[in-house]
């Protein structure tokens, strides 16, 4: 995906990048010894041979003064302290840091080097194995995500913006919200309703929220193309950059009941069945999806319509759902 928050690197800067991580290990001869990973919407991230034998990843943050998302301030932060946090737990397959700067010395953004995963990218693969295979993949998928969840903060919101942050899971979302709507507005953006309308939704079913009193990692972009996989077991999970502490509810699994299904990955997170409560905060939660994902395209400048269509595949019948019950 192009996206121009991409701070992307030549192969002569990496190599600089690689001197002051790796010491005395240089970056590997060859064009190929820098190879960029096009799957990602928001960071620059390339493949990178060492001079040793090894490959690792590097992944670049946005220039300092990137016209990003409020809750995306200072995310790469936030992502080094999600994999060292859940590194803590062997269940959670997530690659080692081998090296974080934010020194701007050699590099004019943050950028990290972590271990590269075994496998595949379960996106990529997917559609090659059997109904079987997919569930039980799936199910590990959930029961990882759960693993994750297990993590608890002393607040809600956001580690890398102070300002979207509540002592009460209501308080912080309603501020989440608020700012995906002032972003948008900023921008201009076509949200299919007024906003008005929207915030109308929200608070209506914002005493849904205050249900949630204990702060717990949440992953929320834990799709398909975060997930490595090989000899049919999950192998690693990767973008732990919008990782905040909300309602496990808020995570991507969950989002299957907006197109109406229980899914392999909610069985395999052992939760299966929603109080009206609950599903409730569910519709809040792909309505925030659905709103980040549409005023993304107006700071990014994608060369899909991907964003934009799926925003509005979410945001009609989820909005509807709001407004009637």
């Amino acid at each position: 995906m192009e996206s121009k928050t991409k701070n992307r690197k030549t192969q002569e800067q990496v190599a600089r990048m690689v001197g002051k991580a790796f010491g005395g290990i240089t970056l590997a001869t060859g064009e190929d010894a820098v190879c960029e990973l096009k799957e990602g919407w928001f960071n620059a991230a390339y493949n990178v041979r060492l001079s040793d034998g090894r490959e690792v990843i590097v992944k670049i943050a946005p220039l300092k003064d990137a016209d990003v998302l409020a809750y995306e301030k200072n995310i790469m932060v936030t992502e080094v302290a999600a994999l060292h946090l859940v590194r803590e737990n062997p269940a959670i397959p997530v690659p080692k840091i081998y090296y974080f700067d934010t020194a701007r010395d050699v590099c004019d953004s943050e950028y990290f080097f972590m271990e590269k995963l075994s496998g595949d990218n379960y996106e990529h693969v997917k559609g090659s194995f059997s109904p079987l295979m997919q569930a039980q993949i799936d199910q590990q998928i959930g029961a990882i995500v759960r693993e994750i969840n297990g993590f608890t903060g002393t607040y809600f919101g956001y580690d890398g913006n102070s300002d979207l942050r509540g002592n009460t899971w209501k308080e912080a979302f309603i501020k989440i919200m608020d700012s995906v709507l002032e972003d948008g507005s900023r921008k201009h953006a076509d949200f299919g309703y007024a906003i008005d309308e929207i915030r109308e939704a929200i608070l209506k079913h914002a005493p849904s929220l205050e249900a949630v009193t204990t702060p717990q990692l949440v992953h929320w972009d834990a799709w398909d193309l975060n997930f490595f996989v090989k000899d049919g077991k999950i192998t690693g999970i990767l973008d732990f950059e919008r990782a905040l502490w909300a309602d496990p509810l808020m995570e991507a699994q969950f989002r299957a009941l907006a197109f109406g299904g229980v899914s392999a990955s909610m069985r395999g997170y052992g939760k299966t069945t929603f109080t009206h409560e609950e599903e409730e905060r569910c519709h809040l939660y792909t309505l925030h999806l659905a709103l980040v994902m549409k005023t993304e395209c107006y700071y990014r400048n994608y060369d899909s319509d991907f964003a934009s269509n799926l925003s509005k595949r979410l945001m009609v019948p989820t909005l509807n759902w709001l407004q009637e019950n």
